[in-house]
C-alpha cells in the first residue's frame, strides 16, 4: 500500500529515570534505509551492508563512549554511511531523471531545539556535516542548492566533484526506471523507485541529551528539484528533550503528516 511509511525512532522518557545524568548509559540507533528487500540481495552484498552498518555504529558509539555529545555520534555514524556506496546517501546516492545526484540532510539537537538542514546539493561529500554547519554557523535552519554549496565553502565543508557520487549500480537503477517510465508507468510507481533508501541515526549521550540526523539521495528518477522528508524538520527528522526520530520511506507521506514531530508529540503526552 502506498500510504505505508517506515520509521526508525528512538525515544526515551527521561522524566521516568531515577538515575543521575552520570549514570545514563549512552545509546545509538542507526538505519540504512527502507525499501531494501533482503531476498534480492546477494550474500556478498548483504555481508558488505552488514559490515558497513557495524562500522557506522562503531564510529558513532566511540563518540558517546568518549563522553562527547549526541550530535557528534549522529554525525560520525551518518558520515560513515554516506561514505559507503551501498546506501542511498552521499557516495551511493540515486540519480535524478536528469542523471544528477541531489543530496538532502538534516540534524537536530533535542536539548536546544536547534536544527540545520540542506537540500538539493551536488558537491558536498558528507551532507550531514553541512547540515550541522547550517545549525551551528548560520542564523538559518535550511539552505538549498547553490546557496547551500556557497555557504559550505565559507564553512570549510569538504567539496567534491559531482562525479564522486556516481556508482554504476545506481546508474543502472535509473536506466531501469526510465525504461519502466517509457512504458507509461509514473516514476513514483516504478519498481525501481520503490527502493527508497535513506540513512539516519538517533543518539542519547551520557548527559541525557538526544539528537537525530537523516541523510538521503532521494528517489530514483525524481524530477524538478523534488525534496523529500529527510531535510524537513518535523517530517523526517526531529528531536527534543524526550524523543528523537529519523525516518525512512516515501517522503511525501512523512511531510503530509509531519510524522517525526507527531511521534514526539505523542511521547510528550505519555506521562
Amino acid at each position: 500500500m502506498k500510504n505505508i511509511v517506515y520509521v526508525i525512532a528512538a525515544t526515551w522518557l527521561l522524566a521516568t529515570f531515577a538515575a543521575t545524568a552520570s549514570e545514563i548509559r549512552p545509546v545509538l540507533v542507526i538505519h540504512g534505509g527502507a525499501g531494501v528487500v533482503r531476498s534480492e540481495m546477494t550474500p556478498e552484498l548483504e555481508a558488505e551492508v552488514g559490515a558497513a552498518l557495524k562500522l557506522a555504529l562503531s564510529k558513532g558509539y566511540a563518540e558517546l563512549a568518549a563522553g562527547k555529545p549526541a550530535l557528534d555520534a549522529v554525525v560520525a555514524a551518518i558520515s560513515a554511511l554516506e561514505d559507503d556506496p551501498n546506501f542511498n546517501a552521499g557516495k551511493g546516492a540515486v540519480f535524478t531523471h536528469d542523471g544528477t545526484n541531489e543530496l538532502d540532510a538534516a540534524i537536530m539537537d533535542g536539548n536546544t531545539l536547534r536544527a540545520g538542514a540542506i537540500a538539493g546539493v551536488r558537491t558536498i561529500r558528507n551532507p550531514i556535516t553541512l547540515a550541522r554547519a547550517v545549525m551551528e554557523k548560520s542564523d538559518h535552519v535550511m539552505m538549498v542548492g547553490g546557496g547551500a554549496e556557497a555557504f559550505a565553502r565559507t564553512a570549510g565543508i569538504k567539496i567534491v566533484e559531482p562525479v564522486y557520487f556516481r556508482t554504476e549500480r545506481r546508474w543502472q537503477q535509473l536506466q531501469k526506471a526510465l525504461r519502466e517510465e517509457s512504458k507509461g508507468v509514473a516514476y513514483t510507481d516504478t519498481e525501481t523507485a520503490k527502493h527508497f533508501g535513506t540513512v539516519g541515526a538517533v543518539a542519547l549521550d551520557k548527559h541525557g541529551h538526544l539528537a537525530a540526523g537523516t541523510s538521503t539521495g532521494g528517489m530514483t528518477n525524481k524530477r524538478y528539484g523534488r525534496v523529500g522528508d529527510a531535510p524537513i524538520i518535523g517530517a523526517g527528522t526531529y528531536a527534543n528533550a524526550r524523543c528523537a526520530v529519523s525516518g525512512t520511506g516515501w517522503g511525501e507521506f512523512y511531510i503530509r503528516t509531519t510524522a517525526a514531530r507527531s511521534i514526539c508529540s505523542r511521547v510528550e503526552f505519555l506521562n
